[in-house]
């Protein structure tokens, strides 16, 4: 038995050297799954809530019930100085593997996951550290400047025109990024891993039924909150739309740590965060509004039961497929099938949504022009 022992110790440590730098630094011992996580939700992201806290993108994590969603929130970091790199799932050995999140100086490698609101994939363009207080680019984070003074104003252009909502780097259907020698360098640097808060987050996540996988179907009530545990329906995920609010356009060509703040340009509806952007300037017919609002929740459920039909069906071709004692290779080609099925069915409810609020808002404007005529006050 101990010979036994000595030869599968031995032959562990090649295969432990032959793991990247990364991942040896990252990987969390233990969590491995066969199937990959869902498609990233689309959500908005909560207001800061005060000076000095930090934007953690939601993500999925892997609980005793599988997949569940943990919601992005603003977070106080461990110390001055600190930046979030968020976790991901990465594929290793025909298993979905985790690799957590960390503090430190600079923004390593995260799968190049397009996680939103600053995290493209690359880099990290919401925010920077100077002088020991934390300057917030409005262009794609959420803040109130009467709250929070140390503001900037760069938009972040995405030059890749795919929206890309999936949650983990290499297998079937998976982001084929790897890692920058930028980013290999900040994954030798010191780390902090999550803050206490963070863990109790992830904790209160992992025992509400609502944010599993099988549960929302990928659509969590409550994908974002202001703060760490603070679960109150806030940042409610959207239905699919072109716009896509944690997806504002980026731009990876700039750094995360600009020498000098832009000037505090004058801000219209174009340039305001997505959660402080108000649908339509004028006011609208409390009644179109309501008939509007109906509209969409209506698109809602539709979406809602076209994607529950999807995925009982996926389950109902898997077990199938266990049935059969299926090789690795019959394992890949049912989830890159099934998963080209959930991205063709997300990009035609993004159309399809985009499609019905291209037309509200031309009916808003055609009411509000017709009242404007008659001499009443728009909304009476």
């Amino acid at each position: 038995m101990r010979i036994a022992r000595l030869i599968c110790s031995l032959l562990l440590v090649p295969g432990l050297l032959a793991i990247p730098v990364q991942s040896r630094a990252q990987v969390a011992v233990g969590i491995s799954v066969r199937i990959g996580p869902p498609v990233l939700p689309v959500y908005v992201q909560p207001i800061c809530p005060e000076p000095g806290y930090i934007w953690v993108p939601g993500y999925w994590a892997y609980g005793p019930d599988g997949y569940f969603w943990v919601p992005g929130t603003w977070v106080f970091p461990p110390e001055v100085g600190l930046l979030w790199t968020p976790g991901y799932w990465g594929w290793e050995d025909g298993f979905y593997v985790w690799y957590p999140g960390y503090w430190g100086p600079e923004v390593g490698f995260y799968g190049g996951i397009n996680y939103g609101f600053g995290y493209t994939g690359v880099g990290f363009f919401g925010g920077y550290w100077r002088g020991g207080a934390y300057y917030y680019n409005r262009a794609v984070t959420n803040v109130d400047v009467t709250v929070v003074r140390n503001t900037y104003n760069t938009t972040v252009i995405n030059n890749n025109t795919t929206i890309n909502r999936v949650s983990f780097n290499g297998g079937p259907g998976g982001i084929t990024a790897r890692p920058t020698s930028r980013e290999t360098a900040a994954a030798r640097q010191q780390h902090v891993s999550m803050t206490s808060e963070q863990t109790q987050h992830q904790q209160v996540a992992g025992s509400n039924r609502a944010s599993l996988a099988s549960v929302n179907h990928g659509r969590p009530n409550v994908a974002a909150t202001p703060r760490p545990g603070e679960f109150k329906g806030r940042g409610e995920a959207a239905p699919g739309r072109g716009a896509h609010p944690n997806r504002p356009p980026e731009n990876r060509m700039e750094t995360s740590r600009p020498g000098n703040p832009p000037a505090d340009r004058g801000r219209g509806y174009e340039d305001r965060p997505p959660s402080a952007r108000p649908p339509n300037a004028a006011p609208v017919n409390p009644r179109l509004e309501q008939k509007q609002q109906r509209e969409m929740e209506r698109l809602r459920q539709q979406h809602d039961a076209e994607r529950q039909k999807v995925e009982r069906q996926h389950a109902q071709e898997q077990q199938r497929l266990d049935r059969q004692r299926p090789n690795q290779q019959r394992q890949e080609q049912l989830q890159r099938r099934q998963q080209q099925q959930r991205e063709q069915m997300n990009q035609r409810h993004d159309q399809q949504a985009q499609k019905l609020q291209e037309r509200q808002q031309r009916e808003a404007q055609r009411q509000q022009e017709k009242e404007r005529k008659g001499g009443r006050p728009p909304g009476r």
